[in-house]
């Protein structure tokens, strides 16, 4: 028998918003990139994420280190995207003083 070595589809692909996801679940590469930096393994990933394929976090990990500097230049890219979306909702939406309100309002309630 001889063995078919094909290349495979990547099981990765962008959202509408850009976002790198895995397998076609909502599970992004940002998670499964922090979750093996974190030390866990595949198979601890799937536990967390069952939505996923062993085989496509595997796959996702092995895209990961063969290509660490662009992975990491799009995550910094999604950091800083999510810093510049934080400090705009906090413009608009001041988070001073959410706690004390919140009590006060569980305190008026009960």
């Amino acid at each position: 028998m001889q063995l078919a070595l094909g290349s495979e589809t990547l099981p990765l692909s962008f959202d509408a918003d850009g976002v790198v996801r895995i397998g076609g679940t909502r599970v992004t590469l940002d998670t499964i990139v922090a979750a093996f930096r974190d030390g866990l393994t595949a198979e601890e990933m799937v536990q967390q994420y069952p939505s996923v394929e062993l085989g496509a976090v595997y796959t996702a990990i092995g895209y990961y280190l063969r290509h660490r500097e662009e992975v990491d230049a799009y995550l910094a890219a999604r950091e800083r995207q999510a810093d510049d979306i934080r400090q705009e909702t906090e413009k608009q939406f001041s988070p001073a003083g959410v706690r004390s309100r919140l009590l006060a309002r569980r305190n008026q309630q009960g």
